[in-house]
């Protein structure tokens, strides 16, 4: 590779790490051409990004943007990488565990998930289990219409009470 060509790559990645708040490294040295053929084919049904490139290129780039913010992920960059990028947080992760079935390649080696490092193959459940800003929002605001909720109930509940107790207090005059 030429130095040109090096600095075009570390600018095209460069791209990639600001267009995206999530991004997964994962080894993928142990699988066959199919195989990663087959996973660079799921991850774009799913939205996701595949990139492979060398350790030194993607350190480069992540240095080059903010080292200090990256810096969780350096004592990953060893061996094969392929990067993959997405807007859901958890959907490199879905999409290895699914890809994996019952064996342990491709090997999650970090992620960068809105700001937060998450280091090792261990990490990749907790990954998958993430919730999504939306689903937390979402959690929140039902929380909080729960008691409004609960007080609305109540008090129409007493309203129904009183109109059954009026309506049996004049049943008990009329007769």
């Amino acid at each position: 590779m030429t130095p040109a060509q090096k600095n075009e790559a570390i600018e095209l990645l460069k791209e990639k790490f600001s267009q995206y708040n999530n991004f997964y490294l994962t080894n993928t040295e142990s699988l066959s051409v199919a195989q990663v053929n087959q996973l660079r084919r799921i991850c774009f049904s799913k939205n996701v990004e595949m990139k492979v490139a060398k350790n030194t290129l993607v350190r480069k780039a992540l240095e080059s943007l903010d080292g200090e913010r990256f810096k969780g992920t350096f004592d990953s960059l060893h061996g094969v990488t392929a990067l993959m990028f997405s807007e859901n947080p958890k959907e490199p992760a879905i999409i290895l565990s699914e890809f994996r079935g019952k064996d342990t390649k491709p090997a999650l080696k970090a992620a960068f998930v809105d700001g937060d490092v998450f280091v090792g193959d261990d990490q990749l459940n907790a990954l998958k289990n993430l919730k999504s800003k939306q689903d937390l929002i979402g959690e929140i605001i039902g929380l909080l219409q729960s008691p409004a909720k609960n007080v609305i109930s109540g008090l129409n509940a007493g309203n129904k009470l009183a109109a059954l107790v009026k309506a049996l207090e004049e049943r008990g005059t009329a007769a």
